[in-house]
């Protein structure tokens, strides 16, 4: 026996990254209290235990929205690899996949432009980056990325261009935030989830958070965290 229910958050954790790892979707309510010890009112507590500190988001029905890199539903990217199709949570997301799952060094990954509504495929894999003049572009500051989730992971997308970037702005009004192209996007997804899928995994604390954005090319203060990210 275990000494508390919190004991069973680890277990948990894994259960819901390995179902989306694996099978491309959220695990269901039995998979859950098998990885609870059979008790799926223990399993939900250790959900919301896990959503308190930003290891996935939860619906008002307390189902899985996102465990990142993966989402259980369409926020604007597909990603299809040899065996398996996911939803990637953001343009960062997306490209993180390959270098986690360890089974699908190579992925497609399926999105359109905001601005003008251009189809776009790219094929991401562990090697190298991407070739492309498509950017990224990422509207809401990292100390407040989990302010809303949701709509900070429904804002980190890919155009054709930053002329395209501009006329999205232009047309919702909103803020530009920061514009990034392929290559460094590719450095930014390839190492953040690197331990997910494992035991022990810790999320990292803003000065470490810090030294891997300036790795990947980004610095200053919209890459400046609020806390653990």
């Amino acid at each position: 026996m275990r000494d508390d229910d919190t004991s069973w958050d680890e277990d948990v954790r894994l259960a819901v990254y390995h179902a989306f790892a694996d099978r491309g979707r959220a695990p269901s309510a039995p998979e859950l209290a098998d990885a609870a010890g059979g008790s799926l009112a223990v399993a939900k507590q250790a959900l919301h235990r896990l959503a308190a500190a930003h290891h996935l988001v939860l619906d008002e029905w307390e189902h899985v929205v996102l465990a990142h890199p993966f989402a259980a539903r369409s926020l604007g990217f597909s990603v299809m690899g040899s065996r398996t199709l996911w939803w990637g949570g953001c343009a960062w997301d997306s490209f993180a996949i390959p270098h986690l799952v360890a089974a699908e060094p190579e992925v497609l990954v399926a999105t359109r432009c905001p601005g003008c509504g251009q189809p776009h495929a790219l094929v991401v894999n562990r090697a190298e980056p991407p070739e492309g003049a498509q950017v990224a572009h990422f509207l809401v500051p990292a100390a407040r990325m989990w302010d809303d989730v949701l709509h900070t992971c429904g804002h980190q997308r890919l155009f054709c261009c930053e002329s395209c970037v501009d006329a999205w702005l232009a047309a919702s009004g909103a803020a530009k935030g920061y514009v990034m192209d392929l290559v460094t996007l590719w450095r930014l997804a390839r190492g953040w989830y690197a331990g997910q899928l494992e035991r022990g995994y810790r999320r990292r604390e803003p000065a470490d958070a810090i030294a891997y954005f300036a790795e990947a090319g980004l610095t200053g203060p919209f890459w400046a965290p609020g806390g653990r990210v």
